[in-house]
């Protein structure tokens, strides 16, 4: 199956439902980690949901209910402006709540079928699926002109997927989770025009950053707009590995187990992660003296002095680094490898992210993902309520990632659709992924979806 298999039936820009430029205008200045995600493409998620009654006209639901979140949700209806400043060859970005809106694609691939997405004949993440998000190779400087979000309704055979791809400046996953959530409620529980009444105002982020002059200015030879490219190759595929509540917990009391009772307590995910790091090094024939890496994204908002509210919408994580050799790895157990992920976790404290403040605004660095070697990268979160959603025909059928960021190492976390279960959509080099599907010391504690 290749591009022909989808049909775009139209595309449209969805604005807030009553968006007043006196009042509603605002404009956010963004933080070195904001700042640090301005080449980043676009995070991509995608849900599969069962069919609903054509009756339903539940494409114009989605729009209507979407045009009602966008007005609670303000920031991802704004656009990103740059600022050239004149006097010292730099630039300048803030988001500008404007009230532009949302692009938003209706689409058709009557010739998928739920059973081709969920049960791929290779295994494989099928190629297809990448058709089906809206912002493939878009990077977040463009959100200038670009909508800082973007939504697929693509109507299979017999279900339908929902696509989308955000900012990654104006929000990290549990804003955009936050924002999805409520968007689904909106659109289950119809269009009362006082429904937004029943959600709480937007609360954004307060400046923290004492010492930080706003806003932040950036070498204009960091700034510049990348081509844009969709890579696709052949060496690298992505496979989706499951594991069951039961096999969360063995690890989890394996890691625990393994570690002195002065250590920190392994998480579930540090469990898992550390599993899926030890198992693809084992399987990617690297030099014992290579130098290897963990990255994990971790929510800031509670370790930050004082903290954030949870529900603080913006961006604000941060990547834990664990470091170690091919060899230490080898040469240790799960317990040890979870261990050092563990502490790469604990050392993001608020003295931790003030450092990285004031270092990055004296020598900007934006993020390239593609660049990291060596390296696993952890996304998103089980903790995530992804199958909580429902439009109005039923919940979610299955969680997806799309194109973004994508790189040999890139791991991205969903819960399951079972209590309990995690889901790894795994990208690694086609050989070390076929090496880890057929690895029976690594398949006794995940199966391969």
């Amino acid at each position: 199956m290749g591009d022909e298999v989808v049909e775009v039936i139209s595309k449209s820009i969805v604005r807030p439902e009553s968006y007043n430029e006196e009042s509603d205008r605002v404009k956010i200045h963004l933080t070195p980690w904001d700042l640090f995600f301005l080449r980043s493409e676009y995070p991509q998620r995608g849900l599969l949901f069962p069919q609903p009654d054509p009756e339903t006209q539940f494409v114009s639901r989605l729009k209507s209910s979407l045009s009602v979140a966008l007005n609670i949700f303000y920031p991802f209806a704004g656009r990103l402006v740059k600022v050239e400043n004149q006097d010292d060859g730099t630039a300048s970005f803030h988001v500008d709540c404007d009230g532009s809106g949302a692009k938003f694609i209706h689409a058709s691939a009557k010739s998928v079928s739920v059973s081709d997405v969920l049960e791929p004949l290779d295994g494989h993440v099928p190629d297809f699926l990448k058709r089906f998000f809206p912002a493939n190779g878009v990077t977040s400087c463009e959100g200038i002109s670009d909508s800082l979000i973007a939504f697929q309704v693509t109507e299979l055979k017999d279900g339908v997927f929902i696509g989308f791809g955000y900012n990654h400046i104006v929000a990290d996953g549990s804003s955009f989770w936050s924002f999805f959530n409520s968007w689904s409620e909106i659109c289950f529980n119809g269009f009362d025009p006082h429904h937004r009444r029943k959600f709480p105002p937007l609360l954004l982020r307060g400046w923290f950053l004492d010492g930080i002059e706003y806003p932040i200015r950036i070498p204009t030879s960091e700034t510049d707009t990348p081509n844009r490219v969709v890579v696709t190759s052949s060496l690298i595929q992505e496979k989706i590995f499951r594991f069951t509540s039961g096999n969360v917990s063995e690890l989890k009391a394996k890691a625990n187990g393994e570690v002195s009772v002065d250590d920190r307590k392994i998480s579930s995910l540090q469990a898992v992660s550390a599993y899926m790091w030890r198992s693809i090094i084992r399987n990617s024939e690297l030099s014992p003296e290579e130098v290897i890496h963990c990255k994990l994204l971790v929510d800031m908002r509670q370790r930050l002095d004082p903290p954030l509210k949870k529900e603080c919408f913006g961006n604000m994580v941060g990547f834990a680094t664990a470091t170690t050799t091919v060899a230490e790895m080898l040469n240790n157990g799960l317990g040890w490898a979870a261990l050092q992920i563990n502490t790469s976790v604990g050392s993001q404290t608020n003295e931790k992210v003030r450092e990285f403040a004031a270092d990055w605004v004296k020598r900007p660095s934006i993020m390239n993902v593609k660049a990291l070697s060596n390296s696993i990268v952890i996304a998103s979160s089980p903790r995530f309520n992804v199958y909580g959603n429902d439009f109005g025909w039923g919940k979610p059928i299955a969680v997806r990632a799309g194109p973004g960021n994508t790189c040999d190492g890139k791991l991205i976390a969903y819960p399951g659709t079972e209590q309990g279960n995690i889901e790894i959509q795994t990208c690694l080099s086609s050989t070390v992924l076929e090496k880890l599907s057929t690895d029976v010391e690594f398949l006794k504690h995940v199966c391969v979806v």
